[in-house]
Formats: C-alpha cells, sequence, structure tokens
C-alpha cells in the first residue's frame, strides 16, 4: 500500500470541491472572451481581479499580457512554480455549451480556461495554509502557448526568479476532452509530449508546357519524390524506438493542367520525441530534400523552424505527482501514461531549465465515451467543469509537497 505523503494536507481536495462553484464561474467567464496570441487585455484583467485579496506579489509582463503571482510561505525555504496557460485558439466554437465564445473565430478549444481556474483554486489553496508554508510559490499565468512561445519570453523576462531566488522545481497541467475518464491524471517519466518544427520547402525548376516536360525542369515530379524520401528517411536514418514523424500537410504548385510550373512547395510538420533526435533531424532532412532536388538538376530552398523543445518530466517529480494524487483520489486516481503524446507544449521550456512534471488531468464530460468524445482543439470539444476542484488541488499538494523537502 502507498503511504500517503505526509506534506499534503488531508482536507485539500475537500476545500478545493467547496471552491468549485466560484472556480467554474471563473472559468465558464473565461471561455465567453477567448484571446487568442499574446495580448490577452480581458482575461488578465479577470485574473488579476481574481488573485486580488489574496496578499500576492503580483506583476504583469512587459512584451505579452502575463500575470506573475509570488505567494510568500510564513517561514524562509525554497521556491517552487505553477503554471497555467490562458490563451485560446482560431477556432469557430460549435460544442453547445450555454457559455459559449462570444468572439468569433475565437474559441477555449484545448482547455486554457480551466488551467487558469485551476490555478487560481491552487493559489486560494496556499493561501489558505500561507503559515505553514516554508517557501515560496510562484503562480505563473502564461499567455501565448498556442505557438507563440509565451513560456519562452516569460522565462526571458524572469518568471524562474519572480521570488527573488531561482524555483526549485516547476509543475503544470493540462485538462483533456477525451483519451482520459473523468477525474484521472497522468503522467510519465523522461518524454512527456514530443517536440514540433516546422519544414517549408520551394523546389525551383524551369516552366514549360506539359506536352514537352523534357524542354522544361519539372517541380513537381520532383517535390513528389521528395515527399516520399522524406517518408524513407524516417524509417532508415532514425531508431524505431525512438521514432520521428514527418507528416506532410501542404504541396502546392501550377494553375493549370498544361502549364508546367517553376515552383512547387511543400509544407511539413516534424515531431521528435527525444532531444537527440530534435537535435540531428534539420541536417537530415535538408539533405534529403536538396540531395533529391540536385539529382534532377534542380534546386530546393529549405526553411527549417524550431518549435517546441521535447517535453522532459523529471522521474522524481512524476512520482512526486503520483504520491500526491493518489493521496487525495486514492490509487485509481493516477496512472501512468503508456507512451508520449505527440502534440507540444511550451512548458517545454521551463523543464528545460528546472526539474519538474507536466501531467494530464482527465476532463472528458460525465457520460461520454473517452474513446469518442471530441478531443482538444476540435469546435465541438467540451470540459467537465469537475477537473477544476482536482486540478487545483494536484497543484497545491505538488507545491506543499515539494517545498516541505526544503
Amino acid at each position: 500500500m502507498t503511504q500517503t505523503p505526509a506534506h499534503v494536507p488531508a482536507d485539500l481536495l475537500d476545500d478545493a470541491r467547496a471552491l468549485a462553484p466560484e472556480l467554474a464561474a471563473l472559468r465558464h467567464d473565461l471561455h465567453r472572451v477567448p484571446e487568442i496570441g499574446l495580448a490577452l487585455p480581458r482575461t488578465q484583467e479577470r485574473v488579476l481581479r481574481a488573485l486580488d485579496g489574496l496578499g500576492l506579489e503580483v506583476t504583469t509582463g512587459a512584451g505579452l499580457s502575463s500575470v506573475v503571482a509570488v505567494l510568500r510561505g510564513g517561514r524562509p525555504g525554497p521556491a517552487v512554480l505553477l503554471r497555467g496557460d490562458m490563451d485560446a485558439l482560431p477556432v469557430t466554437e460549435d460544442s453547445g455549451e450555454p457559455f459559449t465564445s462570444e468572439h468569433a473565430g475565437a474559441m477555449h478549444a484545448c482547455g486554457h480556461d480551466l488551467h487558469v481556474a485551476g490555478l487560481v483554486g491552487a493559489a486560494r489553496l496556499l493561501a489558505a495554509r500561507r503559515e505553514v508554508i516554508a517557501g515560496s510559490v510562484v503562480l505563473m499565468f502564461q499567455p501565448g502557448e498556442e505557438g507563440n512561445h509565451g513560456a519562452r519570453i516569460m522565462i526571458e523576462e524572469g518568471v524562474l526568479d519572480a521570488a527573488g531566488t531561482r524555483v526549485v522545481a516547476a509543475y503544470g497541467v493540462h485538462v483533456v476532452s477525451a483519451m482520459v475518464a473523468g477525474g484521472v491524471v497522468t503522467g510519465r517519466p523522461g518524454t512527456a509530449m514530443a517536440a514540433a518544427d516546422q519544414m517549408y520547402v520551394t523546389v525551383r525548376g524551369r516552366g514549360g508546357h506539359g506536352s514537352m516536360p523534357h524542354l522544361a525542369a519539372d517541380p513537381v515530379t520532383v517535390a513528389a519524390e521528395i515527399v516520399l524520401a522524406l517518408q524513407t528517411a524516417v524509417t532508415r536514418q532514425f531508431d524505431a524506438h525512438d521514432p520521428v514523424v514527418v507528416s506532410v500537410g501542404r504541396i502546392a504548385a501550377g494553375t493549370v493542367d498544361n502549364v508546367i510550373p517553376g515552383t512547387a512547395e511543400i509544407d511539413a510538420t516534424v515531431r521528435t520525441f527525444s532531444p537527440a533526435q530534435h537535435a540531428i533531424i534539420p541536417d537530415r532532412l535538408i539533405r534529403v530534400v536538396e540531395h533529391v532536388a540536385a539529382a534532377h538538376g534542380l534546386t530546393a530552398d529549405v526553411s527549417y523552424v524550431r518549435g517546441y523543445p521535447v517535453t522532459v518530466n523529471d522521474p522524481h517529480e512524476v512520482e512526486r505527482a503520483r504520491r500526491v494524487t493518489t493521496a487525495l483520489t486514492g490509487e485509481a486516481g493516477f496512472e501512468v501514461a503508456a507512451r508520449p503524446v505527440s502534440g507540444a507544449e511550451d512548458f517545454s521550456y521551463v523543464l528545460e531549465e528546472v526539474p519538474g512534471a507536466f501531467l494530464f488531468v482527465g476532463a472528458t464530460p460525465s457520460g461520454a465515451d473517452p474513446a469518442t468524445a471530441p478531443y482538444n482543439h476540435s469546435a465541438h470539444a467540451r470540459f467537465d467543469d469537475a477537473a477544476l476542484p482536482l486540478s487545483a488541488a494536484v497543484l497545491a499538494g505538488l507545491a506543499l509537497d515539494r517545498l516541505a523537502e526544503g
């Protein structure tokens, strides 16, 4: 039998559940006014209002609408960080929720409204226990997770040192609207999520009449060969047990059937699951593209854009997450994830700097099948408010347990 961690109060989840109505009200308010990117003035204003009166040291960002709040414990000690991202997606909502988005073309389709409300809940739980805390908690309310590198910008602006000393650990949670049963927390040591890069290719040939391809230099056939060669490279140049995914999402060329165009374009997403593969993948793929083009007497311009790094969990912090969660919910409340998620996450920047854990919280609506419910980023995605007190209690419990170590 797993021993209950001594530093997780027995009433923590009960206290979180008592906050459920106000956390749900905050989440619904945020859901109605989704904002995209790095500038989230309405969201920032609501966060500041929700934190008012908790006795926190609050600052806002310079290059983005972030909020950083430092909770000082009653006794000296180290600092830990809890993070909640705040931005929405450019999706037109079709969820049927009564609190649906009021902003056309924007939706909290990834559950970041729950992340904000959950982190506010954690702040309330910790503030109520301030006198027994030995150290500080940095609350990181972050814009720009959906492709805008908000975490990296906040690190550059000093979030990891906001308490006056570098945080010793960092924790984040992400709700999922499917795949994980409601009320279950999952995580895994090592790679939790993939790195995501983008590759943009322009194959340059020489246009001509479609009836006389020998007088032209056809970039379309070369582009087609490049697409296939990239898939061969994935299976022949990289370890099958440390996978690489290259998916071409766009090919564009020409205007009409009987004209050979001068150029063809290829756009691809590239996913890797280890820092080692992430380091070598650009050179390998660029070589394939350029050499296939050269074999046909053409050239190719390649723009390789680094996205988010691999999200890597510290094994000791995942074990802490398991102990804290099972102390709150019982043994069935935590499941070790069998494999990484192939999506990417910019909390990876934080975990490159300090040890920590990034966890998933099941928010599949009651009565829905996790295997078939609409997943995050869907216009139909719905998230169960029951995930709010659990997220708040897990975040607060992780902070309390880590700070108790000194």
